[in-house]
């Protein structure tokens, strides 16, 4: 500061100006303290917007206006591939990427391009699965009568045949009971599974399942093994048969599908903790996919509709058990309460 204009002011301007000073250089302490408490709120505020962003179930990108990244969750981190196959100049549209569909929405605001991807696979599969189930239950309404009709004249033929004959008829009766069980599989899957509950022994399923063997047709050497207890149980004799059932065809399949002339299937129990665990073993071809193992009308063997399992897996929810598959050796395992 100049030291003439200093000395030209007089002693209460000295002062007056002195307190003016210093009451500028508070001010200025007071402003730098605002602006720290302001520039504090500001990244309080930012670090709080991307933990929002970061909770999102959806994938969410921010675009500037050179169409560069300019905020990400990690969600749209880890699918850094689907932002290519996104058209940002539509609105709401649809997307397959990696074998699932997401639901992209794109909002501008200001020189920003807000876009977000969700995940709607499951909505998807459960629109298709609806539909499919819908046209499945009315086909097999509509065969359930002609199929019944055939049965019946099929008996009665089987009766009247010379011995030469029967054979065939036999495979006929055999074709149609295992079409007789498709719809009735379809028509459980398409309305729901509703156990009726009842007393009845373990030991009877495997005779259900030996029982079921002389309707099937298979041309290898098949050996079954049934091993379980008599002991009785509370559930639904019926639907637990038809899981059984299901078990035992799909294990003839993949024996079938096998190259060894010969293969063996065995039904055995045991008990862990609070489950009674049934174990449907067998020789045949390992499962290829597991992953759709439960899945509605997908399959992996080269005869079936995809039902089977996925009907067996509602039947043992039903009865508040688990059905899981162990690979190595091969084998179904029941859980049961």
């Amino acid at each position: 500061m100049d030291e003439q204009f200093l000395n030209s002011l007089s002693t209460p301007e000295k002062e007056s100006f002195k307190q003016g000073l210093e009451a500028l250089i508070n001010q200025t302490y007071v402003i730098e303290e605002e602006y720290k408490t302001l520039n504090e709120s500001y990244l309080s505020l930012q670090t709080f917007i991307r933990q929002i962003v970061e909770t999102l179930p959806n994938a969410l990108w921010v675009l500037d206006v050179s169409g560069e990244i300019f905020l990400q969750n990690s969600e749209a981190e880890a699918n850094a591939g689907l932002l290519e196959h996104i058209d940002t100049t539509q609105g709401h549209h649809e997307v397959e990427f990696n074998e699932a569909t997401y639901l992209i929405k794109i909002v501008q605001k200001g020189d920003k391009t807000i876009i977000s991807a969700t995940d709607i696979t499951g909505e998807k599969r459960k629109e298709r699965l609806a539909s499919m189930g819908q046209v499945a239950a009315h086909l097999s309404h509509e065969i359930r009568n002609p199929i019944g009709s055939i049965s019946l004249l099929t008996s009665t033929l089987f009766k009247k045949v010379d011995i030469a004959t029967k054979p065939i008829v036999l495979e006929m009766k055999k074709a149609i009971w295992r079409v007789e069980r498709i719809i009735k599989a379809t028509l459980l899957f398409s309305k729901g599974i509703q156990p009726s509950m009842g007393s009845f022994f373990l030991d009877e399923l495997g005779a259900e399942c030996e029982e079921a063997l002389s309707h099937y047709t298979y041309t290898k050497e098949i050996a079954l093994k049934v091993d379980l207890p008599h002991l009785a149980y509370q559930g639904d004799k019926d639907l637990l048969s038809l899981v059984f059932q299901n078990l035992l065809f799909n294990a003839i399949d993949a024996i079938e599908e096998d190259d060894n002339d010969t293969g063996t299937i065995t039904l055995s129990y045991v008990k862990e903790g609070e489950f009674h665990c049934l174990d449907m073993h067998d020789s045949g071809k390992p499962i290829e996919n597991s992953n759709i193992l439960f899945e509605p009308f997908k399959t992996t063997k080269t005869k079936g509709n995809g039902l089977g399992l996925a009907l067996s897996l509602q039947i043992i929810q039903a009865h508040e058990g688990l059905i899981t598959l162990q690979e190595n050796p091969k084998a179904f395992r029941i859980l049961l309460p």
